[in-house]
């Protein structure tokens, strides 16, 4: 038996798709860094693991910034990507992320509705009461889980997948992130990441028809513990 170690940890896996738990400063496709990203590194396990001779598959329905952990899908297969793509795209997927914040927002459940814009030059998005040339509409539901002395813990369901979505709408109400300057944060996390974490992740499969939900354990190098020890 090979004792290969994958490069991240993987949370399920069939012949149609890899779902991993990402580590803050994982990048799940390359970028204008060039650092390895998790479908190279995942690619490569696989070929070795299983002594595949020609390319290996490795499709990305979906990603997490960078600074951001939990569950991310891959698809091993042409078909699964297409049919994964779809169901993002159709609002099939049930995206559940938890966020620790140091203000409350109030009331402490509810959702948030705005129109949103893109600043690439900045890798910043902005958001607006009302439409604006150029905004999509962005839509979130939240709600508080739990409190320590300093923090809060948020439960957030997407509606929408727009870019920094959920930071920059939690920062629109005083809610940042913690670690999260580009937000506003005061000062950034020891791991160089932020406190936002895609807790779990849901769906019908796309081939096997059947219902799938996988839940990503909490970074060890956050305080996330502090209020649920799992």
């Amino acid at each position: 038996m090979s004792d290969l170690k994958p490069p991240v940890t993987i949370l399920y896996e069939d012949n149609h798709l890899l779902i991993v738990n990402k580590r803050v400063s994982d990048i799940v496709q390359g970028d204008i860094t060039g650092d390895l990203s998790l479908d190279v590194l995942l690619k490569e396990f696989i070929r070795k693991r299983d002594n595949k001779p020609g390319e290996v598959f490795m499709g990305i329905p979906h990603r997490l910034d960078r600074p951001v952990s939990g569950v991310v899908v891959f698809a091993k297969t042409g078909k699964a990507l297409s049919r994964m793509a779809g169901l993002f795209r159709e609002k099939e997927v049930e995206k559940v992320y938890h966020a620790i914040v140091e203000k409350c927002p109030q009331p402490e459940s509810g959702t948030l509705e705005h129109f949103i814009t893109r600043n690439t030059k900045q890798n910043k998005s902005y958001i607006h009461p009302k439409e604006v040339p150029g905004s999509k509409d962005a839509r979130l539901h939240y709600r508080k889980l739990a409190s320590s002395d300093r923090y809060y813990l948020l439960e957030i369901r997407l509606e929408t997948g727009r870019h920094h979505q959920i930071r920059a709408q939690l920062a629109g109400i005083g809610s940042v992130i913690k670690g999260d300057r580009k937000y506003g944060a005061k000062r950034t996390n020891k791991n160089g990441g932020i406190s936002l974490h895609a807790r779990r992740i849901s769906f019908i499969h796309p081939v096997k028809k059947e219902l799938l939900e996988v839940v990503a354990p909490y970074p060890k190098m956050d305080i996330f513990p502090v209020f649920f020890r799992k």
